[in-house]
């Protein structure tokens, strides 16, 4: 029988694929978030930011000990690959947030879905604080701060849909409105 390694383990720079360094104050976590779980989708791992389903034993047709210590040897690979692909999954987590907010979710032992769902509460469970910080931004959102009038229009529409991820949505009506006072003579 041919092995064939796994999608995920050939992803060797995980920045490429997500190239947002996750911060702790950052209004990028909803697009860290998609480019992530997009990725974890296309090499096969997507199941690693949810929590593990126990293993099903296969049920023992015979009582051939040869065909029981087969079944028992296949489901220990299955385990260990299932391990080894969470670990690399924990490793492209890890990479892709700041040195700060990885001393913040880090614990011994910890699989990538608590990695994911410790991150997720950082970004997640002071909605109103980080509501409160997003529209502020927002509000203040002016044109002389930026480069060029489509860098602007990019930020502003990001700052909407972070806005939009933690229960506070800006119609476009605003958006609009928004843009249109923050510009320059």
């Amino acid at each position: 029988m041919e092995s064939k390694l796994h999608p995920a383990l050939t992803v060797s720079n995980i920045k490429t694929h997500v190239p947002i360094i996750l911060e702790k104050d950052s209004t990028h976590y909803t697009t860290w978030k998609t480019l992530f779980k997009v990725h974890c989708q296309i090499y096969e791992v997507l199941d690693h930011l949810s929590p593990k389903q126990p293993a099903t034993k296969p049920a023992a047709e015979s009582s051939d000990a040869t065909a029981v210590a087969k079944a028992e040897a296949v489901a220990r690979a299955v385990d260990t690959l299932w391990t080894q692909l969470d670990a690399v999954v924990l490793q492209w987590i890890y990479a892709t947030i700041s040195a700060p907010l990885l001393h913040i979710i880090l614990q011994t032992g910890q699989t990538a879905h608590d990695a994911w769902i410790a991150v997720e509460s950082e970004f997640t469970d002071n909605k109103n604080t980080r509501a409160i910080f997003l529209g502020q931004e927002f509000a203040n959102l002016s044109l002389e701060n930026f480069s060029n009038m489509a860098d602007y229009c990019q930020h502003a529409k990001h700052l909407t849909e972070q806005l939009k991820s933690v229960g506070s949505p800006v119609d476009d009506r605003m958006l609009v409105i928004k843009i249109l006072t923050g510009l320059t003579e």
